[in-house]
Parts: C-alpha cells; structure tokens; sequence
C-alpha cells in the first residue's frame, strides 16, 4: 500500500470515527433534551388545563363566582377557570367524587349527608348562611296554614328548597303528610309551573321571587328575614384536592373573595352580571335581586359555624351519626381566614 493510499484509508478512518462520534454526540444531546422537551411540553399544559367550578342554581347566592369570571378575576389570580352548570347539590357532589369537576357550590345539608356516607369534602367558603329564599304562593292564599292539602313547589328533595320549605311550612304548624311537595329541577321552573295553575305555592330565591311578585303571586314568608341561622350556599371540594392543591384552593378562594367585594360595592357590574348571567333585563328586577344579596352574601366568605350547627342538629333527627360530628370537622376556612387577616376586617 502506498503513502497516498494509507493517506486515504487514514482520512476514511478519520471521517468514519468523526461520523460515528458525531452521532452518539447527537444521540447523547436528544437522549437529554428528551426530558427537557418532555418537562416544557407537559407542565404549560398542565398549568393552562382549566379548572371546572359548578354553579347549581340562577340565583344571586352565586354571584360571586360569576364576578370573578366577568371582572378578570380568576386571570388575575392565574387560573383559568371553566364554570359549568349541574343544577344540583347532590348531583354535583358526585360529579366531584368522580373528578369531572373540582369545585362547586351546595348547600349545607347535601353537603354533610355526603360526608357522613364517606365522601371526605371540605366547604372552603361561604355564599350565605341564610336560606334566601321566599315563599310565593296564589293571591288567594292569605296565611301560610292556608297551603293544607296543597301543592308546593321546590326543586329537588334534600335540597335548600326543599329545608326552606320543609322550615316555612312548619312554622305554621304543618306536617309533611299536611301538603304535597313536587320537585321541579330549577327555581324558574316553580314560577312557571306556579303561573301555570300546576302547583299552589313554591319557594323561589331573587329574581325568581321577584318575578312572581310583579306578576302577583304573595310572599308568605321571607326565610332569609324569618328563618334561621343555616348554610345554605356555600363552595367545597374533597379533602384530598385540598392538600395537593393548596395553592389553587387558595387562588380560588382569593377570586371568589373580591368577586362578592366587586358585587357589594359596584353597583353598576353587579347589575351587568345580573342582566348577563341570570338573564334579568328588567330594571326594577335587577335592583330588587341586587339589594337582597349585597345584605345576604358573605363577606369575608365565611361559612357560619352556628348554621352548620343548625345543618347537623336537622340532620341528627334523622341520623344519629350527625350527633357526633362538630361543624369544624367539616369546615376549612383557613383561605378565608388569610384574606381576613390581610385585609384587617376583623
């Protein structure tokens, strides 16, 4: 073999081990920009994937989540937040249990029935401790004990319709064999199942109410005024998101808080949220369901620890179980009591 010869078979060797050494160089550098890419195209996703909040009813208790979505709020909080619409308690409770939502509102009693059949949730802010409901009945009717053997409308058994009910109806000394309770899916459809001559009565939270009024139906009885201490609204999630999501609950929370701030205290995107949200395009509406829930919804969004009292002593009537619970087994107002602090308000 001569010089030029060895020459080439030496740069052939030369280029071949460059070639090869090239290509592990290359396989190396994927083989770590692997995870790199793998962290930068997992985690936004993750982070931008919407949270899901259930709202359950059209009704002004709920306002404060509706203000947080209108007014930016969740965006400010960075979270980007899905609200959709199971119009029920218990129905949303499972939704919750099988992880097709993260959060949503219910009411008080649901709420603790579930958790005394093991469903481990946590109510992290209060709408309102006061059952805003009102109820509406036929022109003719004059008292509440005139609805014997009468037809009353709520939306589902076990929910705040139905305790508001059950509490009015009572308090004229009625027994639940003394009326007929039929359940209607949503407050709206009492009313129009009221204007139709189906029922005798119903309960109806703002503006429901307040379309009967102007259609003229009579309030035999103002629950928010009259009735008891009781959580009625309220947002819970289970135990377990709690913990390994703290800082979202947090978030939430923070956004569901200056969303009732923005609701009490601007008039003017509180009625927007009110036309655009509950569809009320009556002025004279707007306002009475407006001035009924800045008196009624929480700020700050605590859930009262004597109206979770009062859920469970009507639940104990029926489950023992109840007894032995204490309402801070089933509260977690710490996010609440963060923004109190901050704030100063008490």
């Amino acid at each position: 073999m001569n010089e030029l010869t060895q020459t080439n078979v030496s740069v052939k060797r030369l280029l071949a081990q460059n070639l090869i050494g090239d290509i592990f160089m290359r396989l190396k550098l994927i083989s770590l920009l692997i995870p790199v890419i793998f962290f930068v195209a997992v985690i936004p996703v993750s982070a931008q994937s919407s949270i899901r909040i259930n709202w359950t009813a059209v009704t002004g208790a709920q306002s404060g989540m509706f203000m947080a979505k209108q007014e930016g709020l969740f965006k400010k909080h960075g979270l980007d937040v899905e609200l959709i619409h199971i119009p029920s308690s218990s129905r949303a409770i499972q939704a919750i249990l099988a992880g097709e939502i993260v959060f949503s509102f219910m009411d008080g009693s649901n709420f603790a029935q579930a958790n005394l059949k093991g469903a481990n949730l946590a109510l992290v802010a209060g709408a309102t401790n006061r059952q805003v409901f009102s109820l509406m009945a036929r022109s003719e009717f004059k008292r509440i004990a005139d609805l014997k053997g009468k037809k009353v409308g709520i939306t589902r058994i076990g929910s705040s319709t139905h305790t508001s009910a059950l509490y009015a109806l009572g308090s004229a000394g009625l027994r639940t064999n003394d009326y007929q309770l039929l359940p209607l899916l949503e407050v709206p459809n009492i009313f129009t199942a009221l204007s139709a001559g189906q029922i005798d009565a119903g309960v109806m939270s703002p503006p429901t109410n307040a379309r009967a009024k102007k259609a003229g139906f009579i309030e035999l009885m103002n629950i928010a005024k009259e009735g008891p201490e009781f959580v009625s609204v309220a947002i819970g999630t289970t135990r377990s998101y709690i913990k390994a999501n703290e800082d979202v609950v947090r978030r939430v929370v923070r956004a569901y808080a200056e969303g009732v701030q923005i609701f009490k205290n601007n008039k003017p995107a509180a009625l927007k949220m009110i036309a655009n949200q509950l569809k009320v395009k009556e002025a004279e509406i707007q306002e009475d369901t407006y001035t009924q829930f800045r008196d009624y919804l929480e700020y700050p969004p605590y859930v009262s620890r004597k109206g979770m009292e009062a859920v469970l002593a009507e639940i104990a009537e029926k489950d023992p179980r109840a007894k032995t619970v204490k309402p801070e087994d089933y509260l977690d107002m710490r996010f609440v009591a963060e923004l109190d602090k901050k704030a100063g308000a008490k």
